[in-house]
């Protein structure tokens, strides 16, 4: 759910791994064990054995995103030694608590990441570079755990240290209803931005909901959006911003068009009307009652939507301007992390191992969590249904690796933006109270606010 996530808090196709993980290379990307700078703990030694002792693993993951807990559990089956404490909070809970929680002297030893640089800057995260040797990461395609990788001290994301692993390695997309888009001509997916808009004004004049959006607590819009911006630039000028590398701005011409487009969407009645009303999970249950066209989400809920629109959903990337533009899609891993005062960090690093290792734990991935499991690029991933939602993201994935086509979510840029800026600036612009050009300026202030400190 991406690191980003608000619920977010919710395959033999061999060759997808390969094709998913190369896209992660849309940022710069170091092999594994250059550039790397170890701090703190990166020298000890680690054991890559579980042993049989009791051992009891503290959890603290994400309300509503049910992945984390299956594998905690088959893990157990697994390995009757080991028990799981599991603490659940609603994202946004977690990014205000995480601080304070890792310097507890109960700190966990998995946690669910909201971001991961100034957790680092402030040493409560521990260094991955030793697990990396030990349970042979460098096995992993390089780009998989490039989001993941911080350079000494937390200064930069994208290369470096390893601060985290992926619980589901996610793409974002639009899910359509099938019946509705055959009401308003849709015989396939939209090739350009336009033609998704002519879409949009169709299902509008047919008195249906074009986009079943929330935007109430966290702003889901922002999923339109960055899917406009990512199309109307440089996606690598998105990219380095949320890497906070030095000159990045968010104030560019792509922003701003995107944000004048979903002003003109807003303008138009193609988000609910009361958008700002809407949480998440009032969201997914509008969309699957049949209320909405389209939805912007990720692969996280394919299995929930093949169970409750089995043979009525379907899943495109967001086009660009062309039919031949570059497909490019907010992708990311659900990421979680060692707390640096963790009581059972051996025990943790392993379970992330083995969740990227086991074949139950991939099959559990997919078919509960709806994402890419990640691990070695010659795994084989498990077999899904022929005419799912869930064989369509599978496939999604695979065009925006071919395309290496993978994004961060701009949420992501800071600990604080989405909450501080993009949620209450997205929720002012949807009820026009806020300009596009505001907007825009307004989360490059709290970016470069934040940065400052």
């Amino acid at each position: 759910m991406p690191e980003f996530s608000t619920r977010f808090t919710r395959r033999r196709l061999a060759l997808l791994v390969p094709l998913l993980t190369a896209g992660l290379t849309i940022t710069a990307c170091s092999a594994p064990g250059t550039e790397q700078t170890p701090s703190g703990d990166a020298d000890a030694a680690v054991s890559t054995e579980l042993g049989t002792d009791p051992i009891t693993l503290e959890m603290y993951a994400e309300t509503g995103f049910p992945l984390a807990k299956a594998l905690a559990d088959e893990f157990t089956k697994q390995h009757p030694n080991v028990t799981f404490n599991v603490r659940e909070d609603q994202f946004t809970v977690i990014v205000e608590n995480a601080p304070r929680v890792l310097a507890s002297d109960n700190a966990p030893d998995i946690i669910r990441l909201p971001t991961m640089v100034d957790l680092v800057k402030d040493g409560l995260l521990k260094n991955l570079d030793p697990y990396f040797d030990a349970h042979g990461w460098d096995k992993f395609p390089a780009s998989q755990l490039v989001q993941l990788r911080l350079t000494d001290g937390g200064a930069q994301r994208g290369s470096g240290s390893l601060y985290g692993m992926g619980l589901g390695y996610s793409v974002t997309g639009v899910f359509y209803n099938k019946k509705q888009a055959e009401q308003i001509g849709m015989t396939q997916p939209p090739a350009t931005i336009a033609e998704f808009e002519d879409l949009l004004a169709k299902a509008k004049a047919a008195n249906l909901q074009p986009i079943m959006q929330f935007n109430k607590n966290t702003a889901g819009i922002n999923f339109p959006h960055q899917a406009l911006q990512n199309q109307f630039g440089d996606p690598q000028q998105i990219a380095d911003w949320i890497f906070q590398k030095p000159g990045a701005t968010f104030d560019t011409p792509a922003a701003l068009k995107a944000t004048e487009s979903i002003q003109k969407w807003a303008q138009a009645g193609y988000f609910p009307k009361d958008a700002n009303a809407i949480d998440y999970t009032a969201m997914m249950g509008e969309f699957m009652k049949g209320n909405g066209v389209f939805m912007f989400n990720g692969d996280w809920e394919s299995a929930n939507l093949d169970k409750n629109m089995a043979g009525n959903v379907g899943f495109f990337l967001f086009p660009g301007e062309t039919p031949d533009a570059k497909r490019v899609a907010m992708s990311a891993p659900n990421t979680f992390g060692v707390g640096a005062k963790a009581k059972n960090a051996d025990a943790a690093a392993y379970f992330l191992n083995w969740a990227h290792t086991n074949d139950k734990a991939r099959e559990i991935s997919v078919n509960v969590g709806g994402s890419h499991p990640g691990g070695p690029s010659t795994s084989a991933l498990p077999a899904v249904g022929e005419g799912t939602v869930l064989a369509e993201t599978l496939k999604a994935s695979q065009q925006l690796g071919a395309d290496n086509g993978a994004v961060d979510f701009t949420a992501n840029a800071t600990g604080g933006i989405f909450a501080s800026a993009i949620t209450p600036e997205m929720q002012k612009l949807i009820a026009g109270q806020q300009n596009p050009q505001g907007y825009v300026k307004a989360v490059q202030a709290e970016y470069e606010k934040e940065l400052s400190r």
